[in-house]
């Protein structure tokens, strides 16, 4: 089943029909990463558009595997993309039809609006998050990549979670965690066991790359594994937006404690003032800037060394002496539609 908000605001439900062996035709590349591509599809019976993730790898066959097997238990939720079926191709490839959300990703609209967004959208996108991550959370699952790129919207507004290749059941054992290091909550880059807050601490830096466009961090640190290994083990928090009223920066307090005991719950956040309540006037916001909670360090600009080259761990950091291993690198021009794949891994010997 597949959602749709109808134009009085009021989500309705209907029914998908993914398309049927050689009933549908790919489309122009949208992503591609480490786990294979994402194209645009059509069902040539209904001219209805999809996206088609594929897999040319066994690793990439595994992890679309386990990203169909969280989506499947999700295909009636409003808040988190659908899958819309799977089809098997030879030598071991496997095509996985997903939900077209054409208005793209979080990452891409506030770059169409100026970089970052006005205050008043960013409660309304985090209260659909909220949904989204309460939904996850009831049922034991961290996304564990929680960023504007894997938040995707529609036309209408509506907002689901995407991109599940490095989602977890919560204190699962065994098993790397993945995840965008800059978004990772402290104890997930010490390596310690995902829990359910882990994405709350995530949450508060998309609010932050939401209502400034820039990554959390961006002038607390450069782009080098000594200040991953700071944020893991020192005692900062991500720099708040300067301009936020004060229901916001008591929200991201709430979101942001190093402490993974001491931060909120989904269902806790959904009742706080900032996405239940109107924003204060641009007038009352100006009085707030000064005090305004900021990390221990401000160092230079971090647009300048990671719009274009990002970084995000793949793989576990089971020795920080040998992290240099693990660092992957973003292409700016990489799709929101694409999953964590896009980011590309480089690893020596």
């Amino acid at each position: 089943m597949a959602v749709t908000r109808r134009r009085d605001g009021m989500r309705g439900v209907h029914q998908w029909a993914w398309p049927k062996p050689n009933k549908w035709v790919k489309g122009k590349l949208v992503g591609c990463g480490s786990f294979g591509t994402v194209h645009l599809a059509m069902n040539k019976s209904t001219g209805a558009l999809f996206v088609v993730k594929s897999s040319h790898s066994r690793a990439g066959r595994e992890a679309l595997d386990e990203e169909v097997k969280i989506l499947k238990i999700f295909n009636s939720s409003p808040y988190i993309v659908q899958c819309l079926g799977t089809e098997e191709e030879e030598q071991g490839k496997v095509n996985v039809f997903m939900e077209y959300m054409s208005g793209g990703s979080l990452a891409d609209v506030a770059h169409k609006f100026g970089g970052s967004l006005d205050e008043e959208v960013v409660r309304v996108y985090t209260r659909e998050i909220l949904h989204g991550l309460n939904h996850l959370h009831l049922h034991g699952i961290v996304h564990c990549d929680l960023k504007c790129k894997n938040v995707l919207l529609d036309p209408h507004g509506n907002v689901k979670l995407a991109d599940f290749g490095c989602a977890r059941r919560a204190n699962e054992l065994g098993k790397s965690f993945g995840g965008t290091p800059l978004w990772m909550a402290p104890e997930v880059l010490r390596n310690e066991s995902v829990d359910l807050s882990a994405d709350i601490w995530s949450l508060g830096c998309t609010v932050i790359e939401m209502a400034t466009g820039s990554p959390p961090w961006a002038h607390q640190v450069s782009n080098h594994v000594s200040d991953v290994l700071w944020i893991a083990h020192g005692d900062a928090i991500p720099q708040f937006p300067p301009h936020f009223s004060k229901e916001g920066l008591d929200f991201l307090s709430m979101c942001l404690q190093r402490d993974p005991r001491k931060r909120s719950t989904p269902q806790q956040l959904l009742s706080h003032p900032f996405v239940t309540s109107t924003p204060p006037s641009q007038h009352q916001q100006q009085k707030q800037h000064a005090s305004s909670p900021a990390s221990v360090l401000e160092v230079h600009d971090f647009r300048d060394s990671c719009d274009v080259h990002d970084f995000s761990l793949t793989n576990t950091l089971a020795s920080y002496t040998d992290y240099s291993k693990g660092i992957a690198v973003c292409k700016a021009e990489d799709s929101a539609l694409g999953s964590s794949g896009n980011w590309i891994t480089v690893r020596s010997g």
